[in-house]
């Protein structure tokens, strides 16, 4: 399991290291704000486009050699800005670190749910989820000490070297798991399948957990400035928000396998802790914000394990990459969509009322939950 931790890591580590050493530290090829913009929607925007496709090629010929191919494309891509610095090369690298990570980032999901039994699933998915928070958490510190300490070219020739290092490990370590025998499934049965509530339901708690996520690491910060406090002060914010989701999805995971929780519950606490969080970030001082950042991060550490199990128990385990491509999917258009709304009401009246609204709609989750009729056995 341990190469698999290790890839979510690299995918987390290798887009918030890079995203947040742009701006300052690539002037040559960073010319203008729609610039940088572009530069950080290539990585974003390849796994939009193709995790799903990846998560199907997976289904097809195995999720290890996808995952394989995956982390040595995003080591080969890492490497391509390296040997040549240059505008043109450094869109090519991160195009091409998105699309390598479209590979490997859902591969790596659906190895999880193979490699572990079902009544392991929430321990499996906290472990994977907590390693990929430590490299969103490290991913702007050490990024930003590596390009301090060399240029940007240092950074990507970590990530070159890191890619290259988890495969190698990932070839040794992981198993070979072959695809399973499936019917033939059309589109209509493709799009009845995401369509079922056993689908929406987790992915939709998922890519509202990332919104909220995005919104506390992008406009926490901004909260904090308005209210008169410092870096040191928003930075902190940020980070309480990492840790706490980075510790809560272990503990999470292990709760649902032990029976002392489960999906439908789990995840209903979860979306109405994070709305709490994105409340009381909008209270003024330093007290709101880092009641905020905390409860942000605990409500989004309890959704994830958990929608990932859930996803992994209803899904027919010969199309676990199909599904966690799709479910990768919602999770980044969470990750957009998030700020997007809170920024265009912020525009028209204040970021509190920002927050307010997504608050309001991850606090209709739990609602609708409760609403719904509990299906037999849950």
């Amino acid at each position: 399991m341990w190469p698999l931790y290790a890839a979510g890591f690299t995918t987390a580590f290798g887009a918030h290291g890079i995203a947040a050493s742009l701006g300052g530290h690539a002037r040559g090829a960073v010319t203008s704000l729609l610039v940088l913009g572009g530069l950080l929607a290539l990585y974003d925007g390849a796994e939009v486009l193709l995790k799903p496709l990846f998560g199907t090629l997976a289904d097809r010929i195995g999720a290890r050699p996808v995952l394989l191919g995956g982390l040595v494309a995003f080591a080969a891509a890492s490497a391509l800005y390296v040997v040549a610095d240059s505008p043109g090369r450094l869109w090519a690298a991160r195009l091409g670190q998105g699309v390598a990570a479209s590979a490997f980032s859902p591969s790596a999901s659906a190895l999880v749910a193979r490699l572990n039994p079902a009544a392991k699933h929430g321990r499996a998915f906290g472990s994977y989820g907590f390693h990929k928070s430590v490299g969103y958490t490290l991913g702007p510190l050490l990024g930003g000490v590596l390009v301090w300490a060399g240029s940007l070219r240092l950074l990507f020739t970590v990530l070159a070297v890191l890619g290259a290092a988890v495969a190698v490990w990932a070839a040794l370590a992981v198993p070979v798991v072959p695809p399973l025998p499936k019917a033939r499934q059309t589109v209509l049965d493709l799009a009845r399948r995401l369509a079922d509530p056993a689908f929406l339901a987790p992915t939709s708690a998922l890519a509202a957990a990332t919104a909220a996520l995005s919104v506390g690491v992008g406009f926490l910060p901004v909260s904090g400035r308005a209210a008169g406090l410092g870096t040191v002060a928003t930075g902190a914010a940020v980070s309480v928000l990492a840790a706490c989701a980075a510790v809560v999805q272990p503990k999470a995971g292990r709760a649902l396998d032990h029976g002392r929780l489960t999906t439908r519950t789990g995840i209903a606490a979860g979306l109405l802790l994070t709305a709490v969080g994105l409340g009381c970030a909008m209270l003024p001082g330093l007290t709101g914000l880092l009641l905020g950042a905390a409860l942000i991060g605990a409500g989004t550490g309890l959704i994830t394990p958990l929608g990932f199990a859930a996803l992994a128990a209803s899904t027919p385990t010969e199309r676990l990459g199909q599904t966690m491509g799709a479910a990768e999917l919602g999770r980044e258009l969470g990750d957009a969509g998030g700020p997007l709304l809170v920024a265009a009401v912020a525009s028209l009246t204040t970021l509190t009322h920002g927050f307010a609204l997504l608050g309001v709609v991850l606090a209709l989750g739990p609602v609708l939950t409760v609403l719904r009729r509990r299906p037999a056995g849950e």
